[in-house]
């Protein structure tokens, strides 16, 4: 069941719009094999069992999704209650309905919405809310851009969590062909990560929190917060 609270935000940067623009529905149907079965384990060095285990670990029963990709780590996901209500926020109306689509046996909820904006939900009404591979795609240094994180924390109740993951380019490991796909990518505008330092997103991560784990698998960044 999804209900639809779609409200286009009023000025949106050219730079996040081209970022956005190859998510559309066909490409978003081999986008699950290209990412969890290529480019992670085979450029980034992270095996797509690390993100599946953060969302059983992390994910709760009201949670919010930003930057929801075609929700293929939602629908492995093992949520504490068989009935979780999941919103939704993107900036893409393709990459929203291709994922509502295939959560349509949960609750679930869209919203347009920029990430480096106030989200448009309540505060504090989350559980649980996941960041994962979003924030090398947003343009900026993370200390720009970081400001999503903050974003997500004010969603989430006290004692609930914030969990993600990102592509790294400084202080982790990145292979040589790692850093081709990298330098691919950031030329196209696909991503925004050619400043992002693991440095950077631990002092993002201070600024929200005061219990987080961040761990580097390969050239990714996975970062679980709980909020006091």
């Amino acid at each position: 069941m999804s209900t639809d609270n779609s409200q286009q935000p009023a000025a949106l940067d050219q730079a996040v719009h081209d970022g956005m623009a190859p998510y559309h529905r066909r490409a978003l149907t081999f986008y699950d094999l290209i990412v969890f079965r290529g480019s992670a384990p085979l450029f980034w060095r992270c095996s797509p069992q690390n993100f599946r285990q953060m969302y059983t670990d992390c994910v709760g029963a009201k949670h919010l999704e930003i930057g929801v990709g075609t929700g293929y780590l939602l629908a492995h996901a093992r949520f504490p209650v068989s009935n979780p209500h999941i919103t939704l926020a993107d900036l893409n109306p393709s990459t929203l309905d291709f994922t509502a689509e295939r959560l349509a046996h949960f609750r679930t909820t869209k919203v347009v919405a920029n990430a480096l904006e106030p989200l448009p939900v309540p505060a504090e009404s989350q559980d649980s809310a996941a960041l994962s591979f979003l924030l090398h795609c947003i343009p900026g240094s993370l200390r720009e851009k970081g400001v999503a994180i903050r974003h997500a924390a004010a969603a989430v109740k006290p004692g609930g969590t914030v969990f993600g993951s990102t592509v790294l380019s400084k202080g982790v490991p990145v292979t040589r062909a790692g850093r081709w796909l990298m330098d691919n990518l950031n030329a196209k505008g696909v991503f925004h990560n050619d400043q992002d330092d693991l440095e950077d997103l631990r002092d993002q991560l201070k600024q929200s929190f005061d219990d987080f784990d961040l761990v580097v698998r390969g050239s990714v960044g996975l970062f679980r917060a709980r909020k006091g």
